[in-house]
């Protein structure tokens, strides 16, 4: 018998989180639900000309809600790595929900058909999962147990992407919601900052952090030091925080020994812009931009890191605490 797509997006989604989950997970959770949402899978040149006629497709969303004394609660949404949804953003969900803030992990991958990107980033625009943030917070905004003016984007490597460049207000107003409080702040883990957008430095009047470590050949970090340091002329609140020594993914505890992915595809060495009617251009050949471009490379080192990923925690905490107010606090 043909498995329904929604059905078997939650079975995989759910199958997925209860092999990566710690087990103190279950002390700090109420409630776990996994939910369907719909979302529209779009070339980044759809997405970049507004474009909101794209593939429809169905994705699904795990929610946890903390034990909490009651009343709306502040959430994190969380977008995964190319890897799909792993032990480090279960990781996440544990300490999110130890604070007293919700979570929804969003599953970018299932719905479409992927398992990873890893070795074909072309198989998902770069900005798909922008727009699954998008709605995955406006069905937050519906859901009466959440406070939609307390929302956090995080995310992790591509998802690091979305949850930085999800601020732009360009983007915004072509593809969120504008019913729909935006969110509250903006956390990026090791991303790639090798694209120039239009208008990328008009961002929200909210925090955005990025995380990352120096010795990431994944993403390297010089992109993104200069994206924030145009973001600061601005007067806009950016940072980055830098981890000396550590390198991509420096927050999964499962690499505890580094590890080297040789298939593992990099932009590391590329440069983007955006040129009219949403093309992505090579700054460097000023042609279209494309996978087979002779700037894009195989071959990356992905590593645990404990002091980074112990500092990273801290800077979270505080976030959650300033922006977020948790009923209590890490």
């Amino acid at each position: 018998m043909r498995s329904h797509p929604i059905k078997f997006c939650i079975l995989l989604l759910t199958a997925l989180v209860t092999l990566f989950s710690p087990a103190v997970d279950h002390a700090q959770v109420a409630r776990m639900e996994v939910t369907p949402f719909e979302s529209l899978t779009l070339t980044d040149q759809d997405f970049l000309r507004g474009n909101e006629d794209g593939k429809r497709v169905t994705i699904a969303g795990e929610l946890r809600l903390p034990r909490s004394a009651g009343g709306r609660l502040p959430a994190v949404i969380l977008l995964h790595p190319s890897g799909g949804v792993s032990g480090a953003v279960t990781d996440w969900e544990t300490y999110l929900l130890s604070t007293g803030v919700a979570t929804f992990v969003v599953d970018s991958f299932t719905g479409r058909g992927i398992v990873n990107t890893i070795n074909d980033q072309s198989q998902l625009g770069r900005l798909a999962q922008v727009e699954d943030a998008y709605r995955a917070l406006a069905l937050l905004a519906k859901d009466p147990r959440i406070d939609s003016n307390r929302v956090m984007l995080m995310g992790f490597s591509r998802g690091g992407q979305g949850a930085l460049y999800a601020s732009m207000l360009r983007f915004q107003k072509m593809h969120a919601n504008p019913a729909v409080p935006g969110f509250a702040a903006y956390v990026a883990f090791y991303p790639d900052c090798s694209a120039r957008y239009r208008e990328d430095e008009d961002v929200a009047a909210v925090p955005i952090r990025i995380l990352h470590g120096s010795a990431d050949n994944y993403a390297p970090i010089a992109p993104c030091n200069a994206y924030v340091e145009r973001l600061q002329a601005k007067g806009k609140d950016a940072r980055i925080i830098v981890y000396p020594g550590a390198n991509h993914i420096f927050d999964g505890r499962a690499l505890k020994n580094p590890v080297f992915l040789p298939q593992a595809q990099t932009v590391r060495n590329c440069a983007w812009e955006e040129h009219e009617a949403g093309q992505l251009v090579n700054a460097a050949t000023k042609q279209s931009f494309s996978y087979d471009d002779p700037c894009v490379e195989r071959g990356a080192i992905i590593g645990y890191d404990a002091n980074a990923a112990e500092q990273a925690r801290t800077v979270v905490g505080e976030l959650v605490t300033t922006v977020l107010k948790p009923a209590r606090s890490p």
